[in-house]
């Protein structure tokens, strides 16, 4: 496992354990959809929330939520759409951001809910 995946893997931990403190109830974690990928599908307070991580261990190039691009929601949308279809779900659902910064001890996190929508 690469030096990028084992970052991108302590960030998704550590948003799972954040949204678990905060009420949300996880789903799935890594729900693929051919090459498109879900990183935690979970519920809370009656919405299917579709959950990007993005993990950096510095912010000197960009903030992590910034690499969240057009495309990338696009490729999120799709495969929201198909696990809806799958799963036969019949809840409002919203496109939420987690941010991770691994400085330090503690982790800077930044959730950032309905960070985007599949209107374009």
């Amino acid at each position: 496992m690469g030096v990028t995946q084992k970052i991108g893997n302590k960030g998704e931990i550590i948003a799972q354990n954040y949204l678990l403190q905060n009420g949300f109830r996880i789903l799935h974690t890594n729900w693929r959809f051919g090459y498109k990928e879900l990183d935690i599908v979970a519920t809370r307070n009656s919405y299917l929330h579709v959950i990007e991580v993005k993990t950096r261990t510095s912010q000197f190039w960009e903030n992590p939520k910034d690499a969240v691009v057009i495309r990338k929601q696009k490729n999120i949308i799709d495969a929201a759409d198909a696990y809806i279809s799958k799963y036969n779900i019949n809840m409002d659902a919203r496109f939420d951001v987690i941010s991770i910064v691994l400085t330090g001890e503690t982790p800077e996190i930044e959730y950032i809910p309905e960070a985007f929508s599949p209107v374009f």
